[in-house]
């Protein structure tokens, strides 16, 4: 059984990790739009990464428990993802820019995790 779960592990570990990461930037930008003196014109941007996080959160969770729904799930990540990444783009702020990177990098993993694992 340790086998078993160590291989489906290794198949998610890295769409898991970039998951993470992803959650770390989106809330460093959350935050950092929140106290932005232009507040008003990011609300579009602070939705979708509160969004983001939420998606890349439940992901990575449908990963680590190997659910039959994580391909699914990492689909729609990709989505959010991707429209996170088009609105932070938006900002010229060093953390929008890294936000929106992260957002890409995920979304690209996330596709890549789906299509490979789809059942």
């Amino acid at each position: 059984m340790p086998t078993m779960m160590k291989t489906h592990m290794d198949k998610y570990q890295k769409c898991i990790d970039i998951c993470n990461q992803c959650i770390t930037e989106c809330e460093f930008c959350l935050d950092a739009c929140l106290h932005a003196p232009d507040v008003d014109k990011r609300v579009e941007c602070i939705e979708l990464l509160k969004d983001c996080i939420e998606i890349c959160s439940i992901s990575a969770k449908y990963m680590a428990g190997n659910s039959r729904f994580a391909s699914q799930i990492c689909e729609l990540c990709a989505e959010i993802c991707d429209a996170c990444a088009a609105e932070c783009e938006k900002f010229e702020d060093t953390h929008c820019q890294t936000c929106a990177q992260i957002c890409r990098d995920c979304a690209a993993e996330c596709r890549n995790m789906a299509e490979a694992h789809q059942f």
